[in-house]
């Protein structure tokens, strides 16, 4: 499973909040980007990002000289962020949910950004879909917990936590597919026992 760090890119271009909106533009002409990350001012400030859509809308629109206008009045600060191990397809959620398409990625200091483009050029979800690749994930899963169950007793820690993997990946894959299953692997496991004992 490919995470933020895979397939993000390490080198960024940062600005300063006190910069001009034209050395913004300048410095995304120079660079071929579309953002800027701002720097933080002390190691307690948050970053802050500035996009060509910031400028076209807040400076463009209104015909004002960015020669005048600072980064700071244009800028998304806090901006959101994202941790380096977040899985890629959290990162795809995550901008779907906040209507952005790019981010920084932070653990404790600026270590990357990345992009809608970045997911889709640079990720497996091709080849690997999120939910087939938890679909295989639990029937090992439960294969595991099955086999460890019959040589072991079911109240035993091994036989517990085999189970609870099983349900998280349950939860996970319905979560993916936006739906709960009717029953779950430790029901259909326990079934048989259960109507042995009403037998």
């Amino acid at each position: 499973m490919m995470k933020a760090s895979d397939i993000m890119t390490e080198d960024v271009a940062t600005i300063r909040g006190s910069a001009t909106v034209a050395d913004a533009v300048r410095l995304m002409k120079l660079r071929g980007l579309h953002s800027l990350i701002v720097e933080r001012r002390t190691e307690d400030d948050a970053y802050g990002i500035v996009t060509d859509t910031d400028i076209a809308s807040k400076v463009v629109a209104y015909g004002k000289d960015p020669r005048q206008v600072k980064v700071y009045e244009v800028m998304t600060k806090p901006c959101i962020v994202v941790n380096p191990d977040l899985a890629v397809e959290y990162v795809a959620r995550l901008f779907a949910q906040t209507g952005i398409d790019r981010a920084p990625v932070i653990k404790d200091e600026l270590v990357g950004i990345i992009s809608v483009t970045d997911i889709l050029t640079k990720s497996d979800f091709l080849e690997n879909p999120r939910v087939l690749v938890l679909e295989r994930a639990l029937q090992q899963a439960i294969s595991d917990a099955r086999s460890i169950t019959a040589n072991q007793p079911a109240n035993s820690e091994e036989a517990l936590a085999a189970w609870n993997a099983v349900c998280e990946l349950e939860a996970e894959l319905a979560f993916c597919r936006g739906k709960s299953p009717t029953s779950t692997a430790l029901d259909a496991f326990a079934a048989p026992a259960a109507d042995l004992a009403t037998a």
